[in-house]
């Protein structure tokens, strides 16, 4: 019989609950913590909609979720920007959608010289390499 500590229950629910602190908002994308094993990204399709606005599709199957899709989007805007000569991204908005095996992403994005204003701006440089570490592809 393994020896256990007489706080070992009470432990093990603190540490639960000290946890439960770090589950990210709803409705808040976080990018995948490591590769995925079984994703196969399937492309990306770069469309230029007006001035520095910028929309990316995007195909993969062995997504877990959403984010993982998001993920693969913001590999591509951020890299993109880096060719075009711009340091920084603006998310504008994602859709996702999934039919059988493929999710699609469908992202909008505002590339642009120096930081943009809003709360869900990207470093490119950052980004890209991040993206590198994850295994996702750019464009």
């Amino acid at each position: 019989m393994p020896l256990r500590h007489p706080l070992h229950g009470a432990c093990v629910i603190a540490a639960s609950a000290a946890l439960g602190a770090c589950v990210p908002e709803a409705g808040v994308a976080t990018a995948p913590a490591t590769a995925l094993a079984k994703a196969d990204y399937l492309g990306i399709e770069t469309i230029l909609l007006d001035g520095d606005m910028v929309n990316f599709r995007v195909a993969m199957t062995g997504a877990r979720a959403p984010a993982d899709v998001e993920a693969y989007g913001r590999c591509a805007a951020a890299q993109y920007a880096l060719i075009r000569g711009y340091g920084f991204a603006r998310h504008v908005r994602t859709q996702v959608a999934k039919a059988g095996e493929t999710w699609r992403g469908d992202a909008v994005y505002l590339i642009s010289a120096a930081l943009p204003r809003g709360t869900r701006t990207i470093d490119a440089e950052v980004t890209v390499g991040d993206c590198g570490e994850q295994g996702i592809p750019t464009v």
